[in-house]
């Protein structure tokens, strides 16, 4: 004779029914698959690298770089083989703790009506030491006045000093300075390639290698902060979230558009910057 219910009871079942939903890197991998698309096609084709795209298929996000580029990715590569990113989305965010709330604005007001008035100048004071600084200056004046008239008397009468005139003809010439440029990097060298990136209000992953292969930086670019390459051939730039990212190559500033979000592959050499 038992007591309740049994831990195998139906009961349980409809109580707490199973998630069977396939995990975020499982369906993007089962996509792929069906896609008939290998990991370097997808890498290539949505600008991934070729590790992010095994770490994410094996629903490990932590070489995304963060919640905002772990989003982008799970969106691209799931419009690369044909998911719905809407889905593969939500369930990321229902995982992971979802979006962080918006900061409420009433607090702030709070703060700002709480804080102590600032202490006024003491207006009374100032004066009086003003009244007394000009008395103490007209005391001098007349002082020093009356002991030049008494003693110098050829002086006070006596014709003023000529002046001295400056010739227009030796007046120096005014040089006129060249205005500054709109771009810290505008004389850059010729014989050589230099890119400048500036986060302007996001942070940024940036991955920068010389034409050697040598990786000049991989980490993230915070908002306001900003790095400066250079290299005898060509620089490689791999922008994730590349959105908030404003760009000079060769002292020109790059006007293409990049989406908040978005990862960018690009390649830059000596002389007119254009897109690799």
């Amino acid at each position: 004779m038992s007591i309740g219910n049994s831990p195998e009871s139906p009961e349980d079942d409809r109580n707490f029914p199973a998630d069977d939903r396939d995990s975020i890197g499982r369906a993007l991998q089962q996509g792929r698959i069906a896609a008939g698309l290998t990991v370097d096609e997808v890498s290539a084709s949505t600008r991934v690298r070729i590790p992010i795209v095994h770490a994410i298929e094996e629903d490990d996000f932590s070489r995304c770089g963060g919640d905002v580029y772990a989003r982008g990715h799970i969106r691209t590569l799931a419009r690369a083989v044909g998911l719905d990113p809407a889905s593969l989305i939500e369930q990321y965010d229902a995982e992971h703790g979802g979006r962080p709330a918006p900061t409420p604005a009433a607090p702030l007001f709070e703060a700002e009506r709480i804080r102590p008035e600032p202490r006024r100048p003491n207006w009374t004071a100032a004066m009086v030491a003003a009244i007394v600084a000009v008395v103490g200056f007209v005391g001098f004046t007349m002082f020093n006045g009356t002991d030049a008239t008494t003693s110098g008397g050829a002086v006070v009468g006596g014709p003023a000093p000529e002046k001295k005139t400056t010739s227009p003809t030796t007046k120096p010439a005014q040089t006129t300075k060249p205005a500054p440029t709109g771009s810290a990097i505008a004389a850059v060298p010729k014989d050589k390639v230099t890119v400048k990136l500036t986060a302007i209000d996001d942070k940024s992953w940036i991955s920068a290698k010389a034409s050697d292969g040598k990786l000049l930086f991989d980490g993230l670019l915070l908002a306001g902060e900003s790095k400066t390459f250079q290299d005898a051939e060509r620089i490689d730039l791999i922008l994730g979230n590349a959105g908030p990212i404003e760009l000079f190559v060769n002292g020109k500033k790059i006007q293409d558009k990049f989406e908040s979000g978005a990862v960018e592959r690009l390649s830059y050499a000596k002389g007119d910057p254009e897109a690799g």
